[in-house]
This record gives C-alpha cells, structure tokens and sequence, in this order.
C-alpha cells in the first residue's frame, strides 16, 4: 500500500492507471518511494513523458500482455509493432492479427544497423514479407530501421502520418526491441504534453498502457513490453547481456566443418555437426562472445571441465541461474538454403547444399528452429 500526504491510500497512478510499486522500476506503476507525497500522484513512466517528453521501458509477462491487448480490436487503431532483425521469430508477437482485427499493422524491423553493410535491403524486406505470412500476420507496410543510428525513422514517421487517419496509435514489442525510442520519437513529433496524462479522457482504455494525447483528441498508446521467456535476453544475468546482445555490425564468421566436429559459443549453446558432407557454416553472433571448435567426442568433457570459465560466458556464478541444456536434433535437407537460429543469440547459416544432421544444446526453454536464411 502506498500513502502520500495526507493519509489517504492511493493505489492507482493518475497518468496510466497502473497499480502503483515501490518494488520493480521495470514494471508498470513504479514510483520512487521519494515521490510517493508529490501532486498528482504518477508513475515514473508517467512523471518522464509529461515533464521530460521521454518514455522508459517496462515489461510485464505474456499472459498479461495478451490481456492488454485484448482490447485493440474493438478500437480505431493503427498498430505498429517493433521486431528485432536480430531475433526476428524471438520478438514477433505470435498471434498478433487476432487481436488487432482489421486494424492496419506497420511492422517496424529495428536494429538492422547490426547487419552486414552489403546486406541486400530489398532481399531483406521480402524475407521479411514471407516470414509474415509463415506466422499469419497481415502488415500494411514494412518498414525496416535502426533506433540507435536513426535510420528509417523518417520514412517510419512519413508512414504513420499516411495511414493514422482519425485513429488512436498503439505501439506494440517485445523487451529489448527499441520500443521506447520510437515512443519517445513519436512523443516529440505528435504530442500536446500541456495536457495532463490521464485514462479518464478514454473511457473503457485498459490500465498498464500510458495513453499520451495528439492534438486532434486520439491518442498514442504505450503498452508494456513483452517478456517472452524463450529469448536469451530474458535468461541471461545483467552483466552477461552486454555480451550476448550485439551492439556493432555482425562479423560473419566462416567454419569449414567435418561431421563430427562441435562449436561452442563461449559457455551459451553448443552446435554439432553430427554427419554429412565436408562445408561451411556461418554464425552472425556478437563479436563479443567467443567461438571454441572441438571434436564431438571432447564436448561433453570439454563443457564440463570448463563452462564459467574457457567457455565463458556466463561466469560460474552466473551458471548457477541457467536452466540446463536441452538438446536440438535438426535435420538439414539436400538443397536447402537454412539457418538455424538461436533466439536472442544469432543464427548459423549452413551453407551448402549437401543436407547435414545437426544438433544446438541451449538452456532449457530457449526457441531454436530452422528457417530460410535470412542473408
């Protein structure tokens, strides 16, 4: 229970709603113990977009996510949702058409600044368009960009301007995805901050979303970021996300492989080459975490003797919070062009067309599967 001055309980933020907590500043309704005696009572979400223009990050859990948006369907709304290029399937939202309805989606792709500069845009944006439609999400625009080297943000903001019409923007992603830089845009370039944040102009709106008002009476919408917990983001400790998440351009990195033969990435996953043909795989993973190549028949040793240390990381303190490994069996077949991918670590590019059996150990819940290869 929260009691600012004068006694009375307050349980609610005044901006968005949410259950105000001293406990979690990544959570909805955080607000500073110090601030719990200031008029009006806001979160800290809140207090940033009103008297900074700035948006911060917070996350809830997916069953409460899929709450929140339960709502958008019945609304006028225009829905961009951020995926991250470098998690693509660990960060799109899984079912996302049926809660938005016949709402128009922009699907923005952040982070392509992490991919090789030869990259083909145009390759890219159809792979993009295909694996849309592999997971039934209708989008009325693609629109790839980078938050952190404001590219596409432009041609992002031409978009919305083009598709809003009278509606309400909700802005939708996954923790990590640069979500809260594109609020924060949006905030500058649309928003009348002279009026107070409040819910109580939008009847019938969910609390946990921090609605933030536009000149013509709609409204951009904030809503927490997702945790999906099959993402290495959401496993690893805090001082090991540095390394994991990738903050400069890819480096592909070329192994020629006999079956047989196992790459560790530092002490996170390991990849087998059960048996196939002599060829090359290609990791896009941070520059930061280390490759260590071995023989299959060492690898077990090889962990054992040496996670949280030579196959680091995570340090041996950190192993203690990792689930166990689970093993992956991928059949590669003849002819294919594949990755295999790792959400929230990367992908493995097999690049020949000879078929491979294979196999990725990561910690328990970690999402990996085959899909066509991006680049």
């Amino acid at each position: 229970m929260i009691e600012p001055a004068g006694g009375q309980d307050i349980k609610k933020c005044r901006g968005c709603g949410a259950a105000l907590q001293h406990e979690s500043q990544d959570k909805p309704g955080y607000l500073p113990e110090k601030a719990a005696g200031r008029e009006p009572v806001i979160c800290q979400r809140c207090f940033r977009i009103k008297n900074y223009n700035e948006a911060a990050a917070v996350a809830v859990d997916q069953d409460e996510f899929l709450r929140l948006l339960g709502q958008i369907g019945n609304q006028e709304a225009l829905v961009i949702h951020i995926v991250d290029i470098f998690d693509f399937e660990g960060s799109l939202i899984s079912g996302l058409q049926r809660f938005v309805g016949n709402n128009p989606v922009i699907l923005a792709v952040n982070k392509i600044d992490l991919l090789p500069k030869v990259t083909n845009w145009n390759k890219l944006r159809n792979w993009v368009q295909r694996q849309c439609k592999e997971h039934g999400l209708r989008t009325s625009e693609i629109v790839l960009c980078s938050a952190k080297k404001n590219q596409g943000f432009d041609r992002l903001l031409e978009t919305i301007a083009e598709t809003r019409g009278d509606r309400d923007v909700y802005v939708v992603g996954a923790t990590n995805v640069g979500k809260s830089t594109l609020i924060n845009r949006l905030i500058r370039d649309y928003s009348d901050l002279d009026e107070e944040l409040t819910t109580s102009r939008y009847p019938g709106t969910t609390l946990d979303m921090v609605h933030i008002p536009l000149d013509d009476g709609r409204a951009i919408i904030d809503t927490p970021g997702i945790v999906y917990p099959w993402r290495f983001s959401e496993l690893v400790v805090r001082e090991d996300l540095g390394v994991v998440m990738p903050e400069n351009p890819l480096k592909p990195l070329v192994y020629q492989l006999d079956e047989g033969q196992t790459l560790f990435f530092g002490g996170m996953c390991r990849f087998d080459f059960i048996q196939g043909a002599h060829q090359s795989f290609t990791a896009f993973i941070s520059g930061s975490l280390k490759i260590h190549r071995t023989k299959l028949e060492r690898a077990d040793a090889l962990y054992a003797d040496h996670a949280g240390e030579l196959l680091s990381p995570p340090s041996k303190k950190s192993l203690e919070h990792m689930p166990d490994w689970t093993r992956h069996e991928l059949r590669i077949p003849k002819g294919s062009n594949w990755d295999i991918f790792i959400s929230g670590l990367g992908w493995i590019k097999v690049n020949g067309d000879q078929g491979a059996l294979t196999a990725v150990h990561a910690p328990k819940g970690v999402r990996v599967l085959t899909r066509p290869s991006m680049i």
